[in-house]
């Protein structure tokens, strides 16, 4: 195939709020080919939307090769438009100004940018709404005004990052399928589209390709080659076993690699998991139509929640030990089933019993504590510690989950107000 934007071997490192270097992305091998729609999933942080930005030419990479049509990317790319989960329009410009700014930008006369904006607004669905301002639209209309904007340039290439997670499903299911109209008829002139989601059934129902990346650092982990004919039935079974499998290969590291045992541990090892959301997953997976074992899929719809916000307590409940991922099916285990039958105070004793058994940062904690003549110390240490692999921002998210956790299985307590980490009452009199 005809690679329209191709990377190779690409890394990127940001300056961390404590100074140090955090690599985002490293040894990343990708090939946007023309003709083609590609979704890109991956958890928050793992590096997605700097990699379109680096494809778009608005921020350069650390390292590796950068390409559009075997060109070096040096700055913002023409044949390239991205599209932003946050609209991002300027709120005093009319709706055909905001259009209009990306040909501005390049130069083109004021009548020519007028009739190529009517005619994208038109296309868009938005025909009759160029004098309006942003504060007068609804927010799918807005994002229909982003990609407005983007489609205007005529581009070869499409970025969209989290273009409709922002909408509620109707007005992103809508503004989808209008995309996917377009494609299909040729009435937009781009040649390939990239696609951020976090939603695995939109990721299904739009691409060829399904590239699954890992975090910390960012670099693609899986891919999964989608050979149905467009418009997909989102009931078919074609459709339903194929988001399976994007589960399963979503999961997968979950279900293979459990907490190492050292005490410097990555956000994988500590999912941002409350615990009233992991006690609800229990819960409901323990109880009927589940009675311990379910689809992923089937589960998230039953939860009512976004894939982004049910896969961290999915995570936390196989490092805790209390369910287990395969093929994308999530199955608790025998002490999941004993914690989900339990009284609430036997569910904290065993939830502290397997804390400290998987959790090693949680155990290394406790062992601090212990080996204290007061048995209680700052927080610092403990930070220190995380920021030895991570930076200050993901070291203090991982130890506010340790923390909570904790608390809840009574392997050490905290105070908010000194930011002092102890030992349990009962524990410390012994």
């Amino acid at each position: 195939m005809n690679a329209l934007i191709h990377l190779k071997n690409v890394a990127k490192s940001f300056r961390a709020s404590d100074g140090s270097d955090r690599t985002v992305l490293d040894n990343v091998d990708f090939s946007l080919n023309d003709g083609e729609i590609v979704a890109l999933l991956g958890k928050s942080g793992s590096g997605k939307s700097t990699l379109l930005r680096i494809m778009a030419g608005l921020i350069p990479a650390d390292q590796g090769i950068c390409e559009y049509r075997e060109n070096p990317i040096y700055g913002p790319v023409r044949g390239v438009a991205m599209v932003f989960q946050s609209f991002a329009l300027f709120p005093w410009l009319t709706v055909q100004q905001n259009v209009e700014l990306g040909l501005e930008a390049q130069g083109v006369p004021a009548r020519e940018r007028e009739q190529r904006a009517d005619e994208v607004l038109e296309l868009i669905g938005l025909a009759g709404f160029g004098g309006a301002l942003p504060r007068e639209l609804s927010g799918g209309m807005k994002q229909r005004v982003g990609i407005a904007r983007a489609l205007v340039t005529n581009p070869d290439v499409l970025l969209m990052d989290e273009a409709f997670s922002a909408l509620d499903v109707l007005t992103g299911e809508t503004l989808r399928n209008d995309m996917l109209d377009l494609w299909k008829e040729k009435r937009i002139s781009t040649r390939a589209i990239l696609v951020v989601s976090h939603n695995i059934e939109e990721a299904v129902m739009m691409a060829d390709r399904v590239i699954i990346f890992s975090s910390n650092p960012g670099r693609i982990r899986s891919e999964l080659k989608i050979d149905l004919p467009r418009p997909r039935n989102a009931d078919s079974a074609e459709i339903r076993a194929l988001v399976d499998e994007v589960y399963a290969l979503m999961t997968i590291r979950t279900a293979t690699e459990p907490d190492s045992g050292k005490p410097v541990t990555t956000s994988y090892c500590h999912p941002e998991a409350g615990i009233g959301l992991i006690e609800g997953v229990i819960d409901l997976l323990a109880d009927t139509p589940f009675y311990g074992r379910a689809d992923l899929p089937k589960l998230s719809e039953e939860i009512g929640l976004s894939d982004e916000e049910t896969f961290p307590a999915y995570e936390a409940l196989t490092l805790l030990g209390l369910a287990h991922i395969e093929a994308g099916d999530i199955t608790l285990t025998s002490i999941g089933h004993r914690y989900a039958k339990a009284e609430q105070s036997v569910r904290q004793i065993i939830f502290g019993q397997q804390l400290l058994a998987h959790v090693s940062l949680a155990k290394h904690i406790r062992q601090m504590l212990e080996d204290s003549a007061s048995g209680e110390m700052t927080e610092e240490p403990v930070l220190e510690l995380l920021e030895e692999s991570m930076d200050a921002d993901q070291a203090h998210a991982v130890l506010r989950t340790a923390i909570e956790w904790s608390r809840y299985g009574e392997i050490f307590d905290y105070d908010y107000h000194t930011g002092r980490l102890k030992l349990p009452e009962d524990d410390s009199d012994n």
